[in-house]
């Protein structure tokens, strides 16, 4: 609100510096950017740009691409601000956008380029490829038009052009079979009451209603990512009602079908991926546990349960731990991410890999006292036993009330010096949780057997 204010005053000075600093704390804002270069551009109208040829944030831009894509965008955003139409800065964006993972903010660089050069069919045709792997057909469609008015014997353009518009017809579903007005008509009101249903909650019968008549569309164009990708919603909803295989098979499916079209380019689709994939494993971890703890203990095959038991929660860790790493590689900055990460590293007893993410995490505030004693149970782990003491002492120190985190850490504390052989220090750990709950664990235990009772 503020920068639309600024705007409004021509303060463009004031405005492009409060928008810089939302996009720092969301990349991901595609209409604050459009505001930022619309602005950029009146704010620069008639001055000469300093960047020219190769410039030094283009090619320091391309090196951060990889490791720190986030900072990459902020480093061309920065760039921008003097030569807002910039090719090769526009082009960093792109990289970069789509290397994190907002495929809009992509496309959004590339539509820049092909607006200050109207005559780039290089820029344009990978633009209509980009909208084309974001199932945005009818804006394919509109630039490889464009591109054959440029250069009729662009013979690409033009059959790209009839195959992006086969898309988009398939897409609206029914318009190209229409025979007359009334047909398009009654298209057009089945859309609605498809569009209403997918508003309200939904029974297993509605469910199943519409897969039955989406499914035959769908075989018949297996390409359209809005179809897959709205039965692949239908079939995650079923399953959150049925919990059964076959609605989590359909769901993964479908949403492993919707990745590939996309290219891999949605990180929402992404997460769903490997949200089915943690859902399908603790089905069968369930379904294994439940039935050693009702009897299979005895049976002939109990082992090979336990070992695929075993298994499962090993390669549900890694997943986790894969999951976790991909968001920190996006967002490298985000202490909470890098808390994530290491919470998960210390679950799968990796607890050399955890202690340089949690030592980082620490100077998040928000997850510091978490952090610290995650870093006391790994240096513990590791039998480095002073270290541990020091976090655990630090931790409980900054920590005024006696509430579940703090009982938690003391009690640690107290089993580290009972194994470094300090019955003082571990004794009065137990203490002060014996004063505050006396049902803490073994604490009572502890205590009371200390005074002989």
């Amino acid at each position: 609100m503020k920068a639309a204010h600024a705007v409004e005053l021509k303060n463009f000075g004031y405005a492009i510096s409060l928008i810089q600093n939302i996009l720092k704390e969301a990349p991901g804002f595609l209409d604050a950017r459009k505001t930022l270069r619309k602005v950029e551009i009146i704010a620069t109208r008639g001055k000469k740009s300093f960047l020219s040829g190769l410039s030094t944030a283009s090619l320091k831009g391309a090196g951060m691409v990889k490791k720190d894509p986030v900072a990459a965008m902020e480093l061309a955003e920065k760039t921008l601000e003097s030569d807002p139409t910039n090719v090769q800065i526009n082009h960093l964006l792109k990289e970069a956008s789509k290397a994190a993972g907002y495929p809009e903010i992509a496309a959004f660089a590339l539509e820049t380029i092909v607006e200050a050069n109207p005559t780039d069919t290089k820029t344009m045709h990978e633009l209509g490829e980009h909208y084309l792997t974001m199932g945005r057909a009818d804006e394919a469609v509109n630039v490889y038009s464009k591109i054959a008015e440029i250069n009729p014997g662009d013979l690409t353009a033009v059959k790209r052009s009839k195959d992006a518009a086969a898309t988009a017809s398939m897409k609206k579903g029914g318009w190209d079979t229409a025979q007359s007005y009334r047909d398009l008509m009654k298209n057009k009101d089945e859309a609605i009451s498809l569009e209403q249903k997918s508003r309200v909650v939904k029974s297993v019968e509605m469910i199943d209603e519409q897969l039955g008549e989406l499914t035959p569309q769908w075989e018949e164009a297996q390409t359209n990512v809005d179809l897959t990708r709205r039965i692949a919603k239908l079939w995650e909803d079923r399953f959150e009602q049925r919990q059964d295989d076959e609605s989590l098979d359909g769901a993964y499916y479908y949403y492993h079908h919707t990745n590939e079209l996309v290219g891999g380019s949605d990180p929402a689709v992404a997460r769903k991926l490997s949200t089915l994939q943690l859902q399908r494993i603790d089905m069968r971890v369930k379904a294994l546990e439940d039935w050693l703890a009702q009897g299979g203990e005895g049976h002939d095959e109990a082992e090979a349960y336990r070992n695929e038991l075993a298994e499962l929660k090993r390669h549900k860790a890694e997943l986790l731990i894969t999951e976790a790493k991909k968001r920190v590689e996006r967002n490298p900055t985000d202490l909470q991410l890098r808390f994530e990460l290491g919470e998960q590293l210390v679950r799968a007893a990796q607890y050399t890999e955890a202690i340089q993410e949690l030592q980082r995490a620490k100077q998040n505030p928000n997850a510091r006292l978490k952090a610290m004693n995650l870093l006391g149970q790994c240096y513990t782990e590791k039998n480095m036993l002073d270290l541990a003491v020091k976090q655990f002492q630090e931790a409980a120190s900054e920590m005024l009330a006696m509430d579940a985190t703090k009982k938690e850490i003391l009690y640690k504390l107290g089993l580290v010096f009972e194994r470094m052989g300090k019955k003082d220090e571990s004794l009065k750990c137990m203490k002060d949780i014996y004063e505050v709950d006396y049902g803490y664990l073994d604490v009572a235990q502890r205590v009371e057997q200390s005074y002989g009772s």
